[in-house]
């Protein structure tokens, strides 16, 4: 259930990390250390998809980290390195259910007669800034022909 998007952590002239995301190119940030840096990214992964379900746009899935994995140390040293960039579980589920709906062609107005609810409703549901109650969320995959599978991992 987890959507995790690689980030590339560069050390920037000025003492700080800049961040890019290489599968939303409109994702760039900084930070004053890499746990600076990683808050930064999450917030601006998430406004990235807001903006994207906003516009009626494709969310990129996630894809692997691209280059060699280097440490806190190369990191230190200048070298660039690959991070990962956990989304919030209600991120997570809003953008696997536009996902959803993208790939059947449904609009808002297909999901608002399958659950019976008001346009303004729909639009708080896909809103990833909106804090919906997962009810709500696992009744709109079901009406798209999905349902929620919840695990528990160990922490790294």
């Amino acid at each position: 259930m987890a959507l995790e998007y690689a980030v590339q952590l560069t050390p920037d002239d000025n003492g700080t990390l800049l961040v890019t995301c290489p599968d939303l190119p409109e994702v760039t940030t900084f930070g004053s250390d890499e746990a600076d840096a990683l808050r930064h990214a999450r917030d601006a992964i998430e406004e990235a998809i807001a903006a994207r379900i906003a516009s009626r746009a494709d969310i990129p899935v996630p894809s692997a980290p691209r280059g060699r994995r280097k440490g806190r140390a190369a990191t230190e040293r200048g070298a660039s390195r690959v991070s990962r960039v956990i989304l919030p579980t209600q991120t997570a589920l809003k953008a696997m259910l536009y996902g959803a709906m993208r790939a059947q062609n449904l609009r808002k107005a297909d999901l608002e007669r399958r659950l019976g609810m008001h346009g303004p409703q729909i639009d708080r549901l896909l809103n990833p800034r909106h804090r919906s109650r997962l009810d709500q969320i696992e009744a709109a995959l079901a009406a798209v022909g999905k349902r929620l599978v919840v695990g528990v991992e160990e922490a790294p």
